[in-house]
């Protein structure tokens, strides 16, 4: 029986770390992906983002965040979990074989990283919406407090027991608690950060500013389709059982056919209004449709997920143009994807899951959304007034890469 114990942990920690590891692969899909919708100017700085924000996360979720997410029974309150400080031990020999409902299944460092880099995609989809004219450096504070405290904090009242969980409100993997929370937050910085120039005319125009490489947006979005099935089907947290290892297989089924679903709709809708087959309208249809299924991708069937994902990618394409005619800029479409999108995942979880409440999506929704987008605005308008947030108009023109980094991404492309 010991035996048969410790194979089921190895097994289940093993999993557990090789989701982590494809959640960790979608870091580069977010770096593909906004270094194609980006302009070449622009390429090393968003990239330099890419790499920065994700060793912050690790570093902030170690120090604080973690503990803070998931405090066990040390919490305070279902609010405030209180703070403490830095890693503990992970799980003894005693503790696994000793049985019952409370013995461990899977290392608790395993449990550390598959959390840590679900922090890091959280931050990501902010990278893509404030591009080609934030600063740096004022990015990269904002993910010091984004990841060590504010994600956390709301994660905690879904995943980590607090008042959300006991309500009832449903999230298998983060529409809400990941893919909602990156969106409200990069939504308080463009606002304050405003439009790229020319991207709006005095009229009311909406001018296009293409990205600079679509073979790196489409390779993006493939890593990042490919890393949902970590994402989505490592939440299922165990794969020892027949039980669990049938859970897994739906996951995984239901959320490739959301995200083929979304590219469908969206295909086909760009083609409906535009009387084109929009190539970034396909990518963030596919995101969409994964964002959709993330909320509840194994209660439902794979028809009803692939309908899901549909509904994902319609809504993705008329978001995108809301926003642009509200003049909100977002140059990769991060907060109609995760935003907008994730609030339609967290609703059809009452379509598939009979347990599901709508009060309790709706105050989960609210709740989250409020938090985020109210502590990342105060954030924000801090280090606008410390340092500000926005590069001048002359380094906007000449592009970031040169301002910020000092080196551009298309060396040989540039005039001697």
């Amino acid at each position: 029986m010991e035996a048969v114990t410790e194979v089921k942990y190895a097994l289940d920690t093993f999993y557990f770390l090789v989701s982590g590891a494809l959640v960790m692969w979608m870091a580069a899909g977010f770096a593909m992906l906004e270094a194609g919708l980006v302009r070449s100017k622009n390429t090393a700085e968003i990239l330099t983002k890419n790499v920065a924000l994700y060793a912050i996360a690790c570093v902030m979720y170690m120090l604080v965040g973690y503990n803070m997410m998931y405090p066990g029974d040390s919490a305070i309150s279902g609010i405030w979990p209180g703070i403490s400080f830095l890693l503990g031990g992970d799980n003894t020999v005693e503790a696994v074989l000793a049985g019952g409902e409370d013995a461990p299944y899977y290392s608790g460092m395993s449990d550390f990283f598959f959390q840590v880099v679900f922090v890091a995609t959280a931050m990501s989809i902010v990278s893509g919406a404030v591009a080609e004219r934030m600063k740096l450096w004022a990015f990269l504070a904002f993910a010091v407090v984004m990841t060590g405290f504010i994600y956390p904090l709301q994660g905690y009242w879904k995943w980590g027991g607090g008042f959300l969980d006991g309500l009832g409100f449903l999230d298998f993997a983060g529409s809400g608690v990941v893919h909602m929370t990156g969106a409200a937050a990069a939504l308080a910085g463009v606002l304050l950060l405003g439009a790229r120039k020319g991207k709006y005319g005095p009229n009311g125009e909406i001018n296009a500013i293409p990205g600079a490489n679509m073979p790196l947006a489409t390779l993006g979005t493939f890593i990042l389709w490919m890393g949902w099935f970590g994402f989505n089907g490592g939440s299922e947290l165990k794969i020892s059982d027949v039980g669990e290892a049938n859970a897994v297989a739906m996951v995984f089924v239901n959320t490739n056919m959301a995200a083929a679903g979304g590219v469908i709709a969206a295909l086909i809708t760009s083609k409906l209004l535009f009387g084109k087959a929009d190539l970034t309208m396909a990518l963030n249809g596919a995101l969409a449709g994964l964002v959709a299924i993330t909320a509840e991708p194994l209660a439902g069937s794979a028809l009803a997920s692939t309908l899901i994902g549909a509904v994902g990618g319609v809504l993705v394409v008329f978001s995108i143009l809301t926003l642009d005619k509200l003049k909100i800029d977002d140059p990769v479409g991060a907060i109609s994807v995760h935003g907008v999108v994730g609030i339609w995942g967290l609703l059809a979880v009452v379509i598939t899951n009979p347990e599901a409440t709508l009060s309790a999506q709706l105050i989960g929704i609210a709740t989250i959304f409020a938090w985020v987008f109210g502590a990342s605005f105060v954030v924000w308008m801090v280090i606008k007034a410390v340092m500000g947030i926005r590069v001048s108009e002359e380094e906007e023109y000449e592009g970031v890469d040169l301002t910020e980094c000092g080196l551009e991404a298309y060396p040989e492309f540039t005039s001697k």
